[in-house]
């Protein structure tokens, strides 16, 4: 007699967390918190916690990064919790992870970080431009790490010796290894087609903001923490239908919608991908074409969690992130998200102090979304900023856009371009900012034209 079999679901990996911290360092947030954010890392890719440890060290140790008692201390412990995989909070060197899995066994996979926020990235990746910048930065961070994955066919060499053998005392090559050099050539030239692919994503994207820029709409980026509320916000102010999910990094794609301001003005806003303490070098790389739409925003929404333990911590991040991608000249207006679940939403305008101008809003009830419209409409378009620049005469462009949209208050002409000084409004201060001087940098004669008083 047959009988019906249901399918079951694989089984939940397990997870052994480890928290490791230079003393000579000094974080963002605590260790304990970092080890929490992994956890939740972690969970995002469907694994299961089942420990954690830690260890603060002076010097990373060459080998293992901590120390041979800590590897065993590990090693018992994720026996004891029968765990499947352990991973680092940190970036683990190539040479750190082959002898930690060669001190753990085969039972017991290692894995760091940067894999973990990789493979999150890769598993929510929709559009063609994400998936291309997700593989090439999976292919850059395995690329030195090839060696341990290719041990199987290095021990099927010579009838199981796991070397290979030698005639006439010439090494001779065995099949693990030649796979081995066939697989880093395989890799080099694919990471060679993606990044020419990106560079065609980046060159379009260089065309769609000269025309953007032609058309004089300004450019709003939404950045922040990830999970802070970007995603529900631009819903909320477009009606995006932008997927939003309690856990990291639920949305990576950019999304762009044009909305409406109180004084009848347009702009476009895009959800850009969330930051994170720690980001990967090679995430930011790769997602150059991304990140420049931020880089070339006319304003930045920070969100920011207000909720959160660490929620100035994350904004330091955000703000560190934006001066690596050289961000940080554009004005930024912080929203303080999720007020509503505040006992006293109020202190909201305490938050932060010393940052960027701020407004309380909750993205998901609709608080304080008219004066974040208004405080964005100010900044654009109400706003001006002094600014003194030498703009060479290549760039046209930016002296027209100078007289049309601000005050000029003196004008130089010069050998090397115009020396202009004036006001403009804060949504175009970014552009100027490779070009400003305090005075001329001409040492010829120049023509000279001041506002009267």
């Amino acid at each position: 007699m047959a009988h019906n079999t249901i399918p079951t679901s694989p089984p939940v990996e397990r997870a052994f967390l480890v928290g490791v911290e230079l003393r000579s360092e000094k974080p963002l947030i605590s260790m304990e918190d970092s080890l929490g954010e992994l956890a939740l890392l972690a969970r995002t890719v469907n694994l299961e916690i089942v420990g954690e440890t830690s260890q603060k060290i002076d010097v990373p140790n060459p080998s293992t990064l901590v120390g041979t008692g800590k590897v065993e201390e590990i090693a018992l412990l994720a026996e004891e919790c029968l765990a499947d995989v352990v991973i680092f909070d940190t970036e683990l060197s190539p040479r750190h992870q082959r002898e930690l899995e060669e001190r753990f066994g085969v039972k017991l996979r290692v894995l760091d970080r940067t894999a973990l926020i990789l493979d999150i990235f890769a598993q929510h990746a929709r559009t063609s431009e994400g998936i291309l910048q997700v593989s090439l930065a999976q292919y850059e961070y395995r690329l030195p790490r090839l060696t341990r994955a290719w041990t199987h066919l290095a021990r099927q060499a010579g009838g199981g010796g796991g070397r290979a053998g030698s005639i006439g005392g010439v090494g001779l090559r065995g099949p693990g290894e030649t796979q081995l050099e066939v697989d880093r050539r395989e890799i080099h030239k694919r990471i060679s087609m993606l990044k020419k692919e990106l560079e065609k994503v980046r060159a379009h994207r260089q065309r769609y903001r000269a025309q953007r820029k032609r058309s004089r709409i300004p450019l709003i980026s939404l950045v922040g923490y990830t999970n802070a509320g970007k995603s529900t916000l631009l819903n909320h102010l477009t009606n995006a239908g932008v997927l939003v999910a309690d856990q990291l990094f639920a949305t990576l794609d950019p999304t762009t919608r044009r909305i409406e301001l109180p004084g009848g003005h347009q702009a476009l806003i895009t959800d850009t991908v969330g930051f994170i303490q720690k980001l990967p070098t090679q995430l930011i790389a790769a997602f150059q074409a991304t990140l420049e739409e931020i880089s070339e925003a006319d304003l930045l929404i920070h969100v920011v969690d207000v909720t959160h333990p660490n929620a100035i911590e994350q904004a330091r991040s955000v703000e560190q992130t934006l001066r690596e991608i050289h961000a940080e000249q554009i004005p930024v207006l912080t929203a303080l998200n999720k007020i509503d679940r505040l006992p006293e939403p109020e202190l909201t305008n305490e938050f932060l102090s010393g940052q960027s101008r701020s407004v309380g809003i909750s993205a998901l009830k609709g608080l304080g979304i008219e004066e974040l419209l208004r405080a964005i409409e100010e900044d654009l378009f109400e706003n001006f900023s002094q600014v003194s620049a030498q703009i060479p005469y290549t760039e046209g462009q930016l002296i027209s856009l100078f007289h049309e949209q601000g005050q000029v208050v003196r004008i130089e002409h010069g050998r090397k371009g115009v020396f202009i000084q004036g006001y403009i409004p804060g949504r175009l201060l970014a552009r100027f900012f490779p070009y400003q001087s305090a005075s001329p940098q001409d040492d010829d004669e120049t023509e000279s034209w001041s506002e009267p008083n």
